[in-house]
């Protein structure tokens, strides 16, 4: 990749650990610092569409919406202006952080951005059994705790293809989630846009409110920080959708996907030349393995939510 365009180097260029789906390195030149990305394209469960998404991040970035600066983008490396900040941990944030990260999905919202590609949606994956199989032939250290959620993913399949999405639908960053939050002196930072597009609002609301308001798994969700997530919203003009399960489909479905690429991953056996390492693919398999069934299992209980 070439990176003439950011100046001359002042040391070599450092990868930066961390969740996600692509590569990430710190480049210190004599303009400044840089965070580029190298987007796997090897395996993308989804096409990326640079251009929209570069105009989205610059019409959010002028309005002020906290970001880093996007500096370039092509179909295989974003740069953006590196940002300082804390990263969060996995536990219920500040209500008052919050309350802001509503505020900042409604001015985001509210941008006036045309998004020029129509989504295609696939149904969900149900090939469940024969995943199964392969990872008990293979010797997958989590195939057994697969094999007993077969039927369990198969109907969290049925659930993402037959629940009702009501809309409104809205362009907007479609991942909020504490591994793309920074806090800078107390406040939140939005990284890695690459997903932007457009999405039901329920569906931006409930997982973006239900991921900052809970710790590991869904036994201490935090209701008040959840609501602080939406009464942000509601301050800064939006208006919030019906309450119902689409609040939560489009988190479990991505969940769902993810999770089941890193098992097509994990089940070559070999290290991916890009995009997350070996050892990161079977912790994530791990994660949608115990995650998911929990989730779906308390869809009554996080209606309540909502309410």
């Amino acid at each position: 990749m070439s990176l003439d365009h950011l100046g001359t180097p002042l040391r070599p260029v450092t990868r930066v650990h961390g969740k996600s789906s692509n590569r990430l390195y710190r480049l210190d030149t004599d303009q400044g610092s840089f965070a580029v990305k190298e987007l796997n394209l090897v395996d993308r469960r989804w096409t990326y569409h640079a251009d929209d998404v570069f105009r989205f991040e610059q019409a959010a970035f002028a309005a002020g919406i906290p970001m880093p600066e996007p500096i370039s983008a092509d179909p295989g490396v974003l740069v953006h202006r590196w940002v300082e900040g804390g990263k969060l941990s996995e536990a219920p944030v500040p209500a008052a952080f919050a309350f802001e990260i509503g505020g900042i999905l409604a001015r985001i919202h509210a941008l006036d951005v045309q998004w020029t590609h129509v989504p295609i949606k696939d149904p969900a994956p149900r090939d469940w059994p024969e995943l199964a199989e392969q990872a008990a032939a293979t010797g997958q250290p989590w195939a057994g705790e697969l094999a007993s959620h077969v039927e369990t993913f198969l109907a969290i399949a049925h659930f993402v293809d037959t629940c009702e999405r009501p809309g409104p639908v809205v362009v907007t960053h479609k991942d909020i989630q504490p591994w793309n939050l920074l806090a800078r002196d107390g406040r939140p930072v939005v990284l890695d846009w690459e997903l932007s597009g457009t999405l039901e609002l329920a569906s931006e609301l409930g997982s973006t409110a239900l991921s900052v308001a809970k710790g590991p798994g869904f036994d201490d969700i935090e209701p008040i920080i959840f609501r602080s997530v939406l009464d942000g919203y509601v301050a800064e003009g939006g208006a919030l959708p019906p309450s119902g399960p689409s609040w939560f489909v489009f988190m479990i479905e991505g969940w769902l996907g993810f999770t089941r690429w890193n098992i097509v991953r994990c089940l070559a056996g070999v290290e991916p030349p890009t995009g997350p390492d070996l050892a990161m693919g079977h912790e994530e398999v791990r994660n949608g393995l115990h995650g998911l069934p929990d989730i779906f299992g308390r869809l009554p209980e996080l209606e309540d939510l909502l309410v």
